[in-house]
């Protein structure tokens, strides 16, 4: 095990990771290097050890999500298909999911109560999938319209039924994802009252793709970020003649690709700039509170003859040139989990990124050993 500062860091020697996810009592992780296997982890004699490696997609995994309750992995993948990973006598079992779509599947996400998921696509849709026990399978229903380009990222409200889905035409919109096989009637919310299947509740326009979309823990909050480096806040408590409102708030850094709810009113963004930046809310706009940039270890500076001749062939020039980031990832992180606390006061959380590193943070010494640091750089 790897610590900078306060930050534990692991690079798992598997490549570029673009998703990860975590079972119930985090001691085993799932990880994809960008490659059509799922690589599943346990820790042992302090290490990660590969333990199972899924490998029935084709093409590179896009998504994965590990319910904690039923103990379940669903993964989706560019190869259009979905599936449904079961621990049985000591193996992962898939079942193929009957997603009937025709480009790949870009997201997928377990509902809060485990007996759905939603999978987002490139072919302008989101797939809600559903055990179906006459038949022994999984099926899905499809929201399409008014969705008009790929989508990019979903996530489920609390009550189990709406579903924030943003894409790349530039919207990021709230359905009703009601499936009447598995779900029971809800009472009326914020966002709504009548929800039938495919209901649109709201539709709300950014000004780039939308990267990742995001309830906060109690749902009335809805944050998601877009590929202008912009961080987007809608209350759905906060109303004015019957409609709801955006609160776009603009930054200088490169865009986020993530972001996290750690608090009904804290929440981490990373992306670009490959350090996690922690945001509270106040009267309806996010305010930065700090960055979360702790120094990566520094290399050894030697250089030899090979490298020198590397240096001129890249750089045309035979002086050494550091490009060593500044901050613990030194490439876009791709995802943030919360991996321990309650949902509305999330404790540690965990990054991926493409530089093949997972990083768990302790959000109060992370916070705590930043504050001090730029401190002493201004002393």
């Amino acid at each position: 095990m790897n610590k900078t500062g306060p930050v534990q860091h692991w690079n798992l020697g598997i490549g570029p990771i673009n998703c990860h996810a975590w079972n119930k009592d985090r001691s085993q992780v799932a990880v994809c290097a960008s490659s059509h296997e799922v690589h599943i982890l346990e820790w042992k004699n302090g290490e990660w050890v590969t333990i199972h490696v899924l490998n029935e997609h084709d093409l590179p995994v896009t998504g994965i999500d590990w319910a904690p309750e039923t103990n379940k992995i669903v993964t989706c993948s560019q190869d259009k298909n979905a599936f449904v990973w079961t621990f049985e006598n000591k193996t992962w079992k898939p079942e193929l999911v009957v997603v009937r779509i025709n480009r790949a599947a870009t997201c997928v996400r377990w509902s809060p109560l485990e007996n759905k998921f939603a999978v987002g696509s490139g072919d302008k849709l989101v797939a809600i999938c559903y055990y179906e026990k006459e038949n022994n399978w999984w099926v899905s229903k499809h929201i399409k319209k008014p969705i008009r380009s790929t989508v990019t990222c979903i996530d489920w409200h609390p009550n189990n039924v709406l579903l924030a889905v943003g894409a790349c035409d530039f919207k990021n919109r709230v359905f009703s994802a009601f499936i009447k096989e598995v779900d029971e009637k809800v009472a009326p919310n914020p966002w709504g009252t009548k929800m039938p299947f495919g209901q649109l509740m709201s539709e709300f326009a950014s000004k780039g793709w939308v990267h990742q979309t995001l309830f906060s823990p109690s749902g009335c909050r809805l944050a998601w970020v877009s590929h202008d480096s912009s961080l987007t806040l809608v209350d759905a408590n906060d109303t004015k003649e019957a409609k709801l409102f955006t609160q776009v708030h603009c930054t200088p850094m490169l865009p986020f690709t993530c972001l996290r709810w750690v608090s009904e009113n804290t929440l981490l963004a990373a992306g670009h700039d490959c350090s996690p930046v922690l945001y509270a809310v106040a009267n309806g706009d996010f305010k930065q509170v700090c960055k979360l940039d702790v120094q990566s270890a520094q290399q050894s500076t030697t250089s030899s003859a090979r490298e020198m001749f590397q240096s001129i062939d890249k750089r045309a020039t035979s002086a050494k040139v550091d490009t060593q980031l500044k901050s613990l990832h030194q490439n876009t992180i791709m995802q943030i989990l919360a991996h321990s606390g309650a949902p509305n006061n999330v404790v540690k959380v965990t990054t991926c990124a493409v530089d093949g590193l997972i990083a768990v943070w302790d959000l109060k010494e992370t916070i705590e050993f930043c504050r001090n640091a730029n401190a002493q750089v201004a002393h």
